[in-house]
């Protein structure tokens, strides 16, 4: 709150602060909509599963219940091209509170100004996000200082194997360091002539969700230095990373060989994805694979654990990779504070969250929301709740131009992995190089 309202907040009564709240709204955020009136407000979400899109209206109606005076109407199924253009364009029917399931894009949402600072309404509500939301959520939710999403619901990624595959190969336990992963997945691969009856891992880039940011979350990099220079060819984590990755491709017997066999295998969505056909033995994925990989009915127990990390950094299993859904409020909405109502009530409300999250099956985004007894959940889940806790578990920053920088860094991957690239120190430097020159671009 600036010095200024301070000082003249001390000479009012606790009844005049209340009418000045309400009719002014949140100091410091430009707002002066009278929440507590009579109002509609537009909220755009990018769900469209029918029961994905049943879970938002319950969201939405137990805040209706709460707020009679505001008025949601909701629209669903929005991308985050036509989010941009309404932001831009405004309107009466544009939208006053978004969300988007591209964190990667709230650089781009904070640096354009197109949602705005949610800074002084926390502040103004007394909430400090640094001890409600989980560390990798309030990182990923803002850029340079300021604050233009809230987590709405997130994804932690961990390790799903094949538990039978496991008895099978004399393995008691999933592994924890890299090291174990590696030799775990060497025990569990099968070939068979220049294939596999059993692929212990599928390490390459393009298989299903094993990218170079969900990979480098186990090894805590750090993506850009103080001054928002790529850190790439600087931080020996991303060289380890890249590293470790390239030697299990040659071991499990090479880039070609593994390609060859990817291209046989189900896709990510379907009922054939290779984890729930017993094709690949271990998975690294988001919490939403096991309710899947459950309902495929495989003939094998699955088990849930989080992903190993490098030898040097054993104390620190049990961390892992976060992303997730993120909410915000137009810059040019005249309903802010109502915005502020809706936004606050499904990013902090605790028994808002974990409804939603009971609902959507994604972890829940708050601290006590993920220590509520009303969470409903198969006990395999609370791996996933785990890391999504754990201080340690780790994110990938915003830019000012989204995820350019993370697909420069998979190309590289890809590139490596392959042979194309051989000198990894070289190509670590030339990729910094590229994700520099793109950020000044972009600005």
């Amino acid at each position: 709150m600036p010095v200024a309202v301070r000082k003249a907040a001390l000479v009012l009564t606790a009844s005049a602060i209340l009418l000045t709240t309400a009719c002014t709204g949140q100091s410091g955020s430009g707002a002066s909509d009278d929440a507590s009136k009579e109002t509609t407000i537009n909220f755009w979400h990018a769900w469209s599963a029918p029961s994905e899109v049943k879970a938002v209206q319950a969201l939405v109606d137990g805040f209706e219940k709460k707020h009679p005076n505001i008025h949601v109407d909701v629209v669903g199924n929005v991308t985050d091209d036509k989010i941009n253009q309404a932001l831009r364009a405004g309107g009466a029917k544009a939208p006053d509170v978004i969300s988007s399931f591209t964190t990667n894009n709230v650089g781009k949402f904070c640096s354009s100004g197109a949602l705005t600072d949610l800074n002084p309404f926390f502040e103004k509500s007394g909430i400090d996000p640094a001890t409600t939301f989980p560390k990798a959520m309030n990182e990923y939710t803002q850029f340079d200082g300021d604050r233009c999403a809230a987590p709405l619901l997130g994804d932690a990624y961990g390790l799903y194997y094949n538990k039978t595959a496991f008895a099978k190969a004399g393995i008691k336990n999933p592994p924890r360091t890299w090291s174990e992963f590696e030799a775990d997945a060497k025990k569990l691969t099968i070939a068979k002539g220049d294939s596999y009856t059993q692929l212990g891992f599928m390490p390459n880039y393009h298989g299903w969700e094993s990218t170079t940011e969900h990979y480098f979350g186990q090894f805590s990099p750090t993506y850009f230095d103080s001054s928002g220079k790529s850190n790439l060819a600087k931080d020996p984590a991303f060289k380890a990373g890249f590293t470790l990755q390239k030697k299990l491709v040659d071991e499990l017997g090479g880039f070609q060989r593994l390609e060859k066999f990817r291209s046989t295998l189900g896709d990510e969505w379907g009922p054939k994805h290779p984890f729930h056909t017993g094709q690949v033995a271990m998975q690294l994925d988001g919490e939403w694979r096991l309710g899947m990989a459950t309902e495929a009915k495989p003939d094998f127990e699955i088990g849930v654990a989080p992903l190993p990390v490098p030898d040097d950094q054993a104390s620190q299993y049990g961390k892992g990779y976060i992303t997730g859904t993120i909410t915000g409020i137009a810059a040019n909405s005249s309903k802010q504070n109502a915005a502020w109502e809706l936004v606050k009530y499904m990013t902090t409300d605790t028994d808002a969250v974990v409804d939603f999250s009971n609902a959507i099956h994604n972890v829940p985004s708050t601290l006590a929301a993920l220590k509520s007894p009303k969470l409903k959940y198969d006990p395999r889940f609370k791996t996933f709740l785990d890391i999504a806790a754990n201080p340690a578990s780790t994110t990938t920053p915003a830019s000012v131009n989204g995820g350019v920088y993370l697909v420069t860094i998979q190309q590289l991957g890809y590139d490596y992995e392959s042979g194309k690239v051989k000198d990894l120190t070289s190509g670590l430097a030339a990729t910094a190089a590229q994700i520099d020159t793109d950020i000044a671009q972009a600005k």
